[in-house]
């Protein structure tokens, strides 16, 4: 008996707490309850009341409804009219109806309305039907997106969108955390849900199938984080394929934590289900995309003011033409994920023409370590395919050290009885280093005064703090060696969160330069004195990584590597592109309806093949600029033809690249008895290889053969590339 008690109660106060009209259906039965027990007490009263119903011409079903809800029944009706047994039977089902329903109606209505005020305030109750913008999760890094989701709308000339946050978290404590970014007017198209991102209960509520993007973020501190976000996936693919699910929303943006997890993406079909349902992924990982905005964007947005970004100088100077004899040296202190991933990222894309096997101008990527013979280790066995063919130098600057002499390791897979000759190694234009050693040592700090002093001489140096404790990053970006500060060597500065302190740094001390009381450095040369006008020691550090800042979508970069395969996908068969001015008769629409679908059916490898390309094509863009004269970031000449030397520069770059991005991404050069070069009888099932990410072309570019040429009419597409996606 106790138990089905517990199970009434239960049942009751779930069905009373679910909603408003329930509240109101719960008045409503007991109201028709209690008129048939007043009904049939007066009908046993007596027949006074049946009467005055009949004088007063009122139905007798009817007065005992008068005395529940009306407060003034009893003495405008009924009271001067009917006595004894019937009165007292009257009076007391005119007490019921004061207490219970006048009071219950009255509490029911405040308690609707404070109920739908706590819904509310707890992300509870839904308005959105459509057209909406949906992120799943709530990390430092959303207020971000939110902004990127704003200036995407404004650009393309747009309704303000409206936004849907759900997420397990507060709804008060996200509408505080937005509250400091966002103004009124941009909270009030933010609508803040509760719900799981797994739970395809929700996903109704919050019509997922009619938003325009969906951006699972989850919380990236959080071990689970990245196979969470694919369950998320996977969930979304499987409410969308179901029978009353029509409509479909036109992208999905997925954050990825972890980079062996974003790498293994990099190659792996497993988000088929969503180009099944003709949804465009976009993976995006946290650190990586940070790295785009320091090599490839060259800006961050600034949160303080809206609108405004904040520039990066260029790791290459003012661009790298034929004749340079500097290499750009990229210094990264630490081996986290920020340093790992911004190395990654510049390998891929920092490729030059004034690269040869003779004058070793390659790319130098360094890391400085305390634990550096370990970290080292991890590192080549995520990336053993480029070690195998390509040397790397190794330094120990610790104190147990009793050799600090720099060592240079050979290919791993040199010489042996399957592997590669003399000309098969070292032909890559990227290289790496790891020593180890504390950055605040006198020997670490040397070799970077030394490095200093050949800043735009002989290479062209970059310094980034990436240890996880920013108090650390902040400690050594103020107290470089002086001669890092003289040469005015870029200095990025891993923060958490603001970047305020170290750009005001930096701007105060930029402004000298400027100032009527210059920063004056004399110097005595060959008994003349000479004076230099320099900037503020501060003048030239940077701050990157903030987490508010995080999320910058390259859309434009997307749009380039879907032309890019566009290209490759209707070659004609003497394997030469369509001409420009078949392409250009085309309808834009046409063309781009056409790139969409091609680019659907592509693989994910294939997909960021062209996406780094793509990437590249600004650092492309600043070797032509700087090749005919012009200063960095003047656009004016992007979109003219490429002459036959300018075409030339840039197929052996495009070959470079190429070469270090396969390795990277997992494919290996072949060994000799795989080789369709060695044995070309055997061609044709030799090539089948490539489907286990055994590629023939990783090679230097002079042993290439046809390919030379395919690349050169590729970088002559370069101007058509960039009109079609300019505004």
């Amino acid at each position: 008996m106790n138990i089905l008690l517990y199970k009434f109660k239960l049942w009751f106060d779930r069905l009373l707490s679910k909603s408003l009209l329930r509240q109101f259906a719960i008045l409503g039965v007991a109201l028709i309850v209690i008129f048939l027990l007043s009904w049939f007490f007066l009908h046993l009263s007596g027949c006074e009341w049946k009467d005055f119903c009949k004088n007063g011409n009122i139905d007798e079903w009817l007065l005992p409804l008068y005395l529940l809800i009306d407060s003034n029944a009893l003495n405008n009706l009924y009271m001067n009219s009917v006595n004894g047994w019937a009165l007292f039977v009257s009076s007391a089902i005119y007490v019921i109806g004061l207490f219970i329903f006048n009071g219950m109606i009255i509490s029911i209505m405040t308690n609707a309305i404070e109920q739908r005020v706590k819904n509310y305030r707890e992300g509870h109750i839904h308005y959105l039907k459509s057209g909406h913008y949906i992120i799943m999760g709530y990390d430092e890094m959303v207020p971000s997106i939110i902004t990127h989701i704003f200036d995407k709308c404004k650009e393309e000339k747009k309704k303000e969108p409206y936004i849907l946050m759900m997420s397990a978290a507060e709804a008060e404590y996200i509408r505080e955390k937005l509250r400091r970014v966002f103004d009124e007017k941009q909270l009030g198209h933010i609508i803040i849900n509760y719900g799981h991102r797994m739970s395809k209960s929700y996903y109704q509520d919050i019509h997922v199938e009619t938003a325009e993007e969906i951006y699972i973020v989850g919380l990236r501190s959080l071990t689970t984080h990245d196979a969470i976000n694919v369950e998320c996936v996977d969930s979304i693919c499987s409410y969308l394929k179901s029978s009353d699910v029509k409509e479909r929303p036109k992208r999905i943006t997925c954050v990825f934590e972890d980079l062996d997890t974003y790498a293994a993406f990099k190659t792996s079909d497993i988000f088929n289900d969503v180009n099944d349902l003709q949804i465009e992924f976009i993976p995006y990982n946290f650190y990586s995309g940070w790295a785009k905005q320091v090599f490839v964007k060259r800006f961050h947005k600034d949160m303080d003011h809206p609108g405004e970004e904040i520039k990066y100088p260029s790791v290459f100077g003012k661009g790298i033409i034929e004749d340079d004899n500097r290499y750009v040296h990229l210094v990264f202190v630490g081996t986290t994920n920020f340093a790992v991933a911004f190395a990654m990222e510049a390998a891929n894309v920092l490729h030059f023409p004034n690269f040869n096997r003779d004058n070793n101008l390659r790319t130098l990527i360094t890391f400085i370590d305390k634990n550096a013979d370990k970290e080292k280790d991890e590192f080549i066995a995520r990336n053993h395919h480029f070690f195998e063919i390509q040397s790397y130098y190794y330094q120990d600057l610790s104190e147990k050290s009793q050799s600090n002499s720099r060592i240079r390791i050979e290919p791993t897979y040199f010489n042996n009885e399957r592997g590669y000759g003399e000309e098969d190694r070292d032909f890559l234009d990227v290289e790496f280093e790891f020593i180890k050693g504390d950055v605040f040592s006198k020997s670490v700090q040397n070799i970077i005064c030394d490095w200093s002093k050949e800043h735009n001489e002989k290479q062209y140096l970059s310094i980034f703090l990436a240890q996880t404790d920013q108090r650390q990053n902040f400690a050594f970006g103020m107290n470089m060696p002086d001669e890092v500060y003289y040469r005015e060597v870029p200095i990025f500065i891993r923060q958490d969160r603001s970047d305020n302190f170290v750009s005001n740094l930096r701007t105060a001390d930029e402004a000298i330069r400027n100032n009527e009381k210059k920063n004056t450095y004399c110097v005595v040369r060959e008994g003349k004195l000479i004076s230099e006008t320099h900037s503020g020691r501060f003048a030239n550090i940077y701050p990157f990584g903030m987490n508010e800042t995080a999320f910058s979508a390259d859309d434009k970069s997307l749009e380039r590597a879907k032309l890019i395969n566009y290209l490759y996908c209707t070659m004609l068969p003497d394997n030469k592109f369509q001409s420009i001015e078949v392409l250009d008769a085309m309808s834009s629409e046409q063309l781009w309806n056409d790139a969409n679908e091609k680019w659907s059916k592509l693989s994910v490898a294939l997909k960021w093949s062209n996406l780094y390309n793509a990437y590249a094509i600004r650092i492309k863009l600043a070797t032509l600029r700087a090749m005919r004269g012009l200063s960095l970031d003047d656009t004016s000449q992007d979109t003219c033809p490429l002459s036959e030397e300018e075409a030339s520069a840039m197929a052996r770059v495009e070959h470079n690249r190429w070469n270090v991005e396969k390795l990277l991404m997992g494919y290996r050069k072949p060994h000799r008895d795989e080789d369709k070069y060695q044995y070309p009888q055997y061609a044709a099932d030799l090539k089948k290889n490539k489907e286990r990410f055994i590629h023939h072309d990783i090679r230097p570019f002079e042993q290439l053969a046809g390919i030379t040429e395919l690349d050169k009419e590729f970088s002559l597409y370069i101007p058509w590339i960039m009109r079609m996606t300019e505004g």
